[in-house]
């Protein structure tokens, strides 16, 4: 699987099994400074056919210099362990807490990309000593305001014993299910997808065991109402939406960050992408990232004295 240039590979174990994970190691990034000693920024990935931490692989070498940069395949994903189970939401908001206890020594940014996002959003809530602030691209729960992923079709075909297999490895694990999933889902334009990608998530896909999680998502198991839980977060976030993002369009988004403005600082519709802008414009991506990082330190306007607001 494809890992940046001076990135190499660690692990940590977990009560579901090993996480992989992504950080710097090498030229030109190692020799300069001693990488503990900096500021950490992890990167997680959403879900898909063949999802890893190479999502976040064009935009995370960028903060190498400056960070410590962290970005795991999460678990049933990548070169992580993959259990053969049906996963469920807690699962991964407990595996994404057990990351941040082991790696991280101080309250970290945590910058994750769409149904993550969300579990990102559940595990800052439960463990809000852990997070210091939020970067998240479409961050949202499947099930929100009443609009549940699991009433479509493709949610009840892989409901069907024996067929959900079928589908997922003829279907999902293949050159042709990748670069299709990737056109439908992810990318407003296609010809932004190049064989570099569909390789890295082909690999992702055929990993042995590979169908558990993937087939959790498709079938909504891991789905749930982030409405629910939002006016609940107390981490300062900004939310990054695609215009195109399928499924859940920046109407979702304001909404959500309208139900909490004291958290949800900054809302960025993204235009001409869908639902990885991370993928499609990378550089923009970095730029957005690199223009909230120093606005989300800022104290809220409600938190300053009457006469400094």
């Amino acid at each position: 699987m494809f890992i940046p240039h001076g990135f190499g590979e660690r692990s940590i174990s977990t009560q579901l099994g090993k996480i992989v994970y992504y950080t710097a190691q090498a030229e030109p990034w190692e020799p300069q400074t001693d990488t503990q000693s900096r500021e950490t920024l992890v990167f997680l990935h959403g879900f898909g056919g063949g999802s890893s931490a190479y999502e976040w692989s064009q935009v995370y070498p960028a903060f190498a210099a400056e960070y410590r940069v962290l970005a795991p395949d999460l678990i049933g994903w990548g070169r992580s362990d993959h259990p053969a189970r049906s996963y469920q939401a807690e699962d991964y908001i407990t595996t994404i807490i057990e990351f941040m206890q082991q790696t991280c020594t101080a309250p970290t940014t945590v910058i994750a990309s769409a149904l993550t996002a969300a579990f990102t959003i559940r595990a800052a809530i439960q463990r809000p000593d852990l997070f210091k602030s939020l970067i998240l691209t479409t961050a949202a729960g499947l099930a929100d305001f009443g609009k549940d992923y699991r009433n479509t079709f493709a949610a009840k075909v892989v409901t069907i014993p024996f067929l959900d297999r079928l589908l997922y490895s003829t279907g999902v694990a293949t050159e042709f299910g990748i670069r299709g999933f990737l056109e439908q889902r992810q990318f407003a334009s296609p010809d932004r997808i190049y064989p570099e990608m569909v390789k890295a998530y082909l690999q992702s896909a055929q990993q042995p065991n590979a169908e558990y999680a993937a087939l959790s998502f498709v079938r909504g198991d891991l789905s749930f109402d982030l409405a629910q839980y939002v006016p609940k977060l107390t981490i300062p976030t900004a939310l990054i939406w695609g215009r195109r993002a399928e499924f859940t369009g920046p109407e979702m988004g304001r909404c959500l960050a309208e139900m909490n403005p004291q958290a949800i600082r900054i809302f960025c519709q993204f235009d001409d992408v869908g639902l990885t802008p991370q993928l499609e414009l990378p550089a923009v991506t970095i730029g957005l990232i690199r223009k909230f990082l120093p606005l989300l330190e800022k104290p809220a306007a409600s938190d300053l004295p009457e006469h400094d607001r």
